[in-house]
């Protein structure tokens, strides 16, 4: 038994519900206080605005490695407890449960390759050296589900990488980057709402 049959055999049976829509938003990050405000967990920061906004509580599910908020399947935030390297398997879990397909899972994550701020829609992509990515292609076989890109700013060289993205922004960066969450969470609701393309076309590049 392969380790998606392993982990499909676990879950219960799926949701039976039309396509066509982005119906999981995922933002990646690492569970634990000691990880709370670091810029790679910028994308839990995201789906935390907007469960906030919906009046939504955070529930941990153990079956899907994640925690949860939903009202509804129409719409489910998800926060993997994996750890980022393992975050696919979050994915994998909740997309096989709900029947989804890969353009209908929106991961919203950090990027050290935009500019502090910086907001980049993509309807597919390859890893870029991101691992929380590079664990969801794994799990789901391909490269072709929407993204949202937080620009955290550049490292300054590899050997600093892994100090800036679990390092925490300063004030005055972390001010900056509350602003850029409640667009970036316009954003993703414009996508929810009236598809990715126009989220694309008004939202990437902008910051203010």
């Amino acid at each position: 038994m392969s380790l998606l049959d392993r982990i499909f055999s676990q879950l219960p049976d799926p949701v039976d519900e039309d396509g066509g829509h982005i119906r999981l938003v995922v933002g990646l990050g690492n569970p634990g206080p000691e990880y709370d405000k670091t810029r790679h967990n910028i994308g839990f920061e995201l789906v935390d605005e907007m469960a906030k906004a919906r009046d939504l509580k955070w529930k941990r599910d153990r079956k899907f490695r994640a925690k949860i908020a939903s009202a509804t399947s129409a719409l489910v935030l998800a926060k993997p407890i994996t750890y980022m390297n393992l975050s696919g398997n979050a994915v994998a879990r909740l997309a096989r449960f709900h029947k989804l397909k890969p353009d209908q899972i929106l991961v919203v994550y950090d990027d050290v390759d935009l500019p502090i701020g910086r907001l980049r829609f993509r309807a597919n992509g390859s890893a870029g050296g991101h691992n929380g990515i590079k664990s969801i292609i794994e799990y789901l076989g391909t490269k072709e589900f929407p993204r949202l890109k937080i620009g955290i700013g550049s490292a300054g060289g590899r050997e600093a990488m892994v100090g800036h993205v679990l390092g925490r922004f300063d004030q005055e960066e972390w001010r900056e980057m509350q602003k850029v969450l409640a667009i970036a969470a316009d954003g993703v609701n414009c996508a929810l709402s009236v598809g990715l393309d126009a989220a694309m076309n008004q939202f990437n590049r902008r910051t203010e």
